[in-house]
């Protein structure tokens, strides 16, 4: 899928390879990023676009997961681009529809598409991902971003870090290839990607974010802690970011600053996700 994307942002494929293919946006929570970049790809592809905000649906009706995908499947939709809150919604939305649910996120379980964009920046940055240090920050029980990066870091041969408060990153998130940290300033260092995430307030249970000043002191990325990185470190981001908790004005003015690299890298690997299921299965015999 990489090499696919990497094609696509070389040389601008033909735009119809999904000619006549029906695709629904259909997202129930708001999204500027991902919401936009696959707008963009569908476009860049030549599909038809049906945008179907939450209200214009008729699930708050009473219609089922189930009556909503064979409504679509009998228009003619192929493709149905899905984020949700409830984690296993594209699932169980999949298990009804006749052809592709794409996953744009679900609740705190996974966000595929962001995962390979990332995958995508890191190799473009390094040549090859294996044996690069990669460094999370932030609240990676709650996100869903954090869960799929660290399956493609794996899966790459990442070597990986976890770093966060007890409560937003417990001991049982460790596993083979991926530790645990609590100290940043011992972490910074030793890495050569670090990747911010938000912290997911809309998902917290009440007592168990730290207050914000502890957690901006332990872990917002700062001119100090970015006097501590390697010269060609980069430092990463899936947004949306919040200053002042997070990091702060000097990330933006570091030269290893990559979060426009991957809202660029966004719109090609939704391109290529996009043509991979679609058209894959009958053009090619061994797929990038």
């Amino acid at each position: 899928m990489l090499a696919r994307a990497t094609r696509f942002a070389a040389t601008p494929p033909p735009r119809d390879l999904l000619r006549d293919v029906c695709v629904v946006n259909l997202f129930f929570e708001a999204s500027t990023r991902t919401y936009t970049s696959f707008a963009l790809a569908e476009q860049r592809v030549g599909a038809d676009i049906v945008a179907l905000p939450p209200g214009s649906s008729s699930l708050g009706k009473g219609e089922t997961i189930a009556d909503t995908a064979l409504t679509l499947a009998a228009m003619g939709v192929r493709v149905i681009v899905t984020r949700h809150p409830e984690s296993g919604f594209p699932y169980r939305l999949a298990e009804s529809f006749e052809g592709h649910v794409i996953n744009a996120g679900d609740g705190r379980h996974a966000h595929p598409t962001q995962a390979l964009l990332d995958l995508l920046t890191l190799q473009k940055e390094f040549g090859e991902i294996a044996g690069v240090r990669v460094a999370l920050v932030g609240d990676i029980l709650h996100s869903r971003v954090a869960r799929s990066n660290v399956i493609g870091l794996r899966a790459l041969g990442a070597d990986i870090t976890l770093v966060g408060p007890q409560t937003l990153l417990p001991d049982a998130m460790a596993r083979d290839g991926v530790r645990i940290a609590r100290d940043l300033d011992a972490v910074l260092p030793h890495v050569d990607a670090l990747m911010l995430l938000r912290i997911q307030h809309e998902r917290i249970a009440p007592g168990v974010l730290p207050s914000l000043d502890d957690y901006a002191r332990n872990y917002r990325l700062d001119a100090r802690r970015l006097a501590l990185l390697g010269r060609n470190a980069i430092v990463m981001h899936p947004g949306p970011y919040a200053r002042g908790i997070e990091l702060t004005e000097d990330v933006f003015a570091y030269p290893g600053w990559r979060y426009a690299q991957q809202v660029a890298h966004g719109v090609f690997v939704r391109m290529a996700v996009l043509d991979f299921l679609v058209n894959a299965s009958t053009r090619d015999a061994n797929p990038a």
